[in-house]
């Protein structure tokens, strides 16, 4: 497929004005760029509930949500929207129980926090793991299946689409930090929602032949009704993937909790928030959000099945579906996909700057952070943090083709991979949260079981659903952290975090609106079990 002129101007014209906006909307009263690290990694401590819940959704469905999701629709089916419908459940938790410790001690990273509740050993173990992953897994999958969908539509390079996407992300957040990702945020989810509810109306469209949308999906439903389990049995070829009840009451739990509350570059735009209760408006909206976006997502995946079967690829299925659309529309909405690239690529950059910076090269070079110690060179932090973001694109692009590339299922292999480490960080900031009696011993024997046990298991059981191995190292992991800390001296001296005065009581509106969005979810579960 190749895009129309009038397409070509449309995205252009789109990638300027975004780039204008980031660099408008972080400046300063003055005129000028962030100054410090509070500016630069948090926004200011100054984001709306828009902003916050806008750009959590943002950061979160990108190349590897979109095109790898999608792609799951194609194979799977249904069944794989259990992770976003289950994940607009798990920010409620987040915003109700975690987020009120996290702000009352005005954490800024998540290896801070492990150093302020155990020790230093921890917080540099675990931002390095973050590093690693946030760099040879996330970025190099966002920036690889993007590259996929650009040379399906545009019929670009792969490697130049590699190129062009990386750097304009880079160049998108790298004066503004925080601020440029989070407030434009808000422009690049409206484009998202709305240019995958146009795909999801011409699909159905196509399929009702005339007849309308509810007859476009009732035909989905009766020529693909394997298409629309929810809930897997076992003879299903798609267990392993999703292992029946496991994504209501097993190892999906493990998963999203640990990437929806204990992830930097999603948490910290709650970090950033203006004060707690902002927080919670925020995370609510990104809950409503998420119950959109299979119909986004997954829908024009699973009607690719019968509109474009034999694709080489199940990752082919979204840009195939985007040939429905008319001239200049094409361009607005392969805008829209390049826009949710963008932003979840810069957003990664960010906190892979973040992390390096303040938990990392801070650290080592004998300093404080900024956000512990306003005695600190602020300048110079924002300048590495920059470079960093600077050589961690460099490396995602060099890195992406042999790491994704040979992947059938790219958002499949996302989960299993990070699944090794999932379990252990659920374990050490659950108990870090809620157990005093925790200490450093039992974090570390939790991080460190958590990859053994998982790689272990995966040679030694291979028909067991990844999954189901992620519960069964999350209880191991959790009894022998409990066990370390039970056998080792507590030291109390290390912990700095209060929870003692924190109130987890939410307003009267987050509560009607967490309870409106269970029903839904139970209405949701019992149509399509």
């Amino acid at each position: 497929m190749q895009l129309a002129t009038i397409d070509v101007l449309v995205v252009v014209a789109y990638a300027i004005f975004i780039f204008a906006l980031a660099q408008w909307v972080s400046r300063d009263k003055a005129g000028a760029g962030p100054k410090n690290t509070t500016d630069y990694f948090l926004a200011s401590k100054n984001l709306p509930w828009w902003a916050i819940g806008a750009s959590l959704i943002a950061a979160n469905i990108s190349a590897e949500q979109i095109v790898g999701m999608s792609g799951s629709g194609y194979a799977i089916g249904l069944a794989i929207a259990s992770y976003e419908w289950m994940a607009a459940l798990t920010l409620l938790i987040v915003g109700k129980f975690f987020l009120p410790i996290f702000l009352r001690n005005e954490i800024y990273t998540m290896p801070q926090f492990l150093e302020r509740r155990y020790g230093p050993s921890i917080r540099t173990l675990m931002a390095v793991f973050w590093l690693a992953l946030y760099v040879f897994v996330n970025l190099t999958s966002i920036i690889w299946l993007g590259s996929i969908a650009v040379t399906k539509v545009a019929g670009v390079d792969q490697n130049i689409a590699l190129v062009v996407l990386g750097a304009f992300a880079l160049l998108y957040q790298l004066k503004g930090g925080l601020k440029a990702v989070a407030l434009t945020d808000i422009v690049q989810v409206t484009l998202l929602v709305l240019g995958g509810l146009i795909i999801a109306y011409l699909t159905l469209g196509e399929l009702g032949q005339g007849a309308g949308l509810v007859a476009g999906f009732a035909r989905l439903t009766r020529e693909l009704p394997e298409h629309f389990e929810m809930i897997l049995s076992r003879d299903n070829p798609h267990y392993m993937d999703l292992p029946g009840l496991s994504v209501l009451i097993g190892g999906m739990w493990i998963a999203n909790l640990s990437y929806w509350g204990f992830n930097q570059y999603i948490i910290q735009r709650a970090l950033a928030a203006k004060s707690l209760a902002e927080a919670q408006k925020g995370v609510l909206f990104a809950s409503f959000l998420k119950l959109l976006m299979p119909i986004i997502i997954v829908l024009p995946g699973i009607a690719a099945v019968v509109l474009a079967p034999g694709l080489a690829k199940p990752d082919e299925a979204y840009p195939t579906m985007m040939r429905l659309l008319p001239t200049g529309l094409l361009g607005l909405v392969f805008a829209a996909l390049v826009a949710a690239i963008i932003a979840s690529t810069a957003s990664k950059i960010n906190s892979i700057a973040t992390i390096f910076t303040l938990d990392v090269w801070a650290k080592f070079k004998r300093r404080p952070s900024a956000a512990e110690d306003g005695a600190v060179d602020d300048s110079r932090l924002v300048l590495v943090g920059r470079v960093a973001a600077m050589v961690a694109t460099v490396i995602a692009i060099l890195t992406a083709r042999p790491l994704v590339g040979s992947s059938e299922q790219a958002f499949q292999f996302i989960q299993e991979f990070t699944g090794f480490f999932t379990p252990g960080i659920t374990v050490i900031f659950l108990l870090g949260l809620f157990w005093k009696r925790a200490n450093e011993a039992g974090a570390i024997m939790a991080a460190i079981a958590s990859v053994l046990l998982s790689w272990g298991f995966k040679l030694l059981l291979p028909g067991l659903p990844f999954m189901d191995r992620m519960g069964l190292v999350f209880l191991i992991a959790l009894a022998l952290a409990v066990g370390a800390s039970l056998a080792t001296p507590r030291r109390d001296d290390r912990d700095t975090i209060v929870t003692g005065d924190v109130r987890y009581a939410t307003s009267a509106a987050f509560n009607v609106g967490a309870l409106a969005l269970v029903l839904i979810l139970v209405a949701l579960y019992a149509t399509f079990w």
